[in-house]
């Protein structure tokens, strides 16, 4: 008689949540829509039974697990925004692996797990994004929100760029529907990461110009041939670049070609989902909860104490605000 899955309970993004089945894992998931607090109990109460593994894939949200530190369960946080939250590798040390999108933060997250606990684990194009035969409607196409409040970087540059080359489009909407129908697809990356747009066009055929950055782009993909990089914010040079791959229809289509190859050679949800497998076989093998549990040092449970004061008074929320407060309490030290 074969050993029954072992159960994940997967809180917050979908991501490739579907695909770790075929690696052998039952999934339960605890969706986010809104900042939560749960403890270890919430989590047992909604999969129905304790898991095996609590798995946190980030929704940009506060902190949404409270003691994971305690959790009697493999615990494992997949990290997207570490470019935009700066408490993430304090709140990622207290799991027992983690897995970062961003190979550049690897090393801040290294120095709070430790060596072997931390995975690079890039953005993926998920199943949907296709190459589909569209007629050309846009010589150049940017795809996203654009708004001097919310997205000021991106509306400035854009600006700049459209003074220089009138001819391009912005448009909101569906990626899968839209990219087809541009000669080239635009992405931006303000704060120098290696986005899902990356990924997601790619694999809709689009012939990609794309901020020539770091975070692993240049590893996973080559400038030239799975698509045509630019200098950051330099309107002038991603100007000159859509401009010369209008003028070359077979450079274009080749790059379309090789970036939807890639990605569907090593860049779907399913290979994601392999790897984040292995690396939570790695955690059960060595037993890590186990290890963990043995106690937090010092150092830890005061900088815990601080992140858990910090969002008690900047959640905006009063119920969550006084779960954040307790738990602050709790690692308080005791009185001498």
């Amino acid at each position: 008689m074969g050993t029954e899955p072992k159960l994940i309970a997967w809180v917050g993004g979908q991501f490739f949540m579907q695909h770790m089945e075929a690696e052998g894992f039952r999934v339960a998931r605890i969706p986010l829509t809104k900042p939560e607090a749960l403890t270890w109990d919430d989590i047992v109460a909604r999969c129905g039974a304790a898991p095996d593994a609590v798995v946190y894939t980030d929704r940009s949200l506060p902190p949404p697990l409270l003691g994971v530190e305690r959790f009697p369960a493999l615990t494992a946080f997949y990290c997207i925004d570490s470019h935009i939250h700066s408490w993430y590798p304090l709140y990622a040390g207290t799991f027992d692996l983690c897995a970062a999108s961003l190979k550049g933060d690897v090393p801040r997250f290294s120095g709070e797990l430790g060596p072997g606990r931390i995975l690079w684990l890039p953005p993926s194009a998920e199943d949907r994004y296709r190459p589909l035969q569209a007629g050309k409607e846009w010589d150049l196409l940017f795809v996203g929100t654009v708004d001097p409040e919310t997205t000021p970087l991106r509306h400035a540059f854009l600006k700049r760029l459209a003074a220089l080359f009138p001819g391009l489009a912005v448009r909101q909407g569906d990626f899968a529907q839209l990219f087809p129908r541009a000669r080239v697809v635009l992405n931006i990356a303000e704060r120098g990461d290696l986005n899902f747009r990356v990924f997601e066009g790619l694999a809709c055929g689009a012939c990609l110009l794309t901020p020539r950055i770091a975070n692993g782009q240049d590893e996973l993909f080559d400038d030239g041939v799975h698509f045509v990089t630019y200098a950051p914010d330099d309107a002038a040079d991603a100007a000159a670049k859509a401009c010369a791959l209008l003028a070359d229809d077979a450079r274009r289509e080749a790059c379309s070609r090789a970036g939807a190859a890639r990605i569907e050679a090593a860049h779907r949800p399913r290979h994601r989902a392999r790897d984040l497998a292995a690396l939570l076989r790695q955690g059960f093998d060595e037993n890590l909860p186990g290890q963990r549990l043995a106690g937090p040092g010092a150092a830890r449970t005061r900088d815990l104490r601080l992140l858990w004061l910090h969002w008690a008074e900047h959640c905006g929320e009063a119920a969550l605000a006084a779960k954040y407060l307790a738990e602050a309490r709790r690692l308080a030290p005791a009185a001498k």
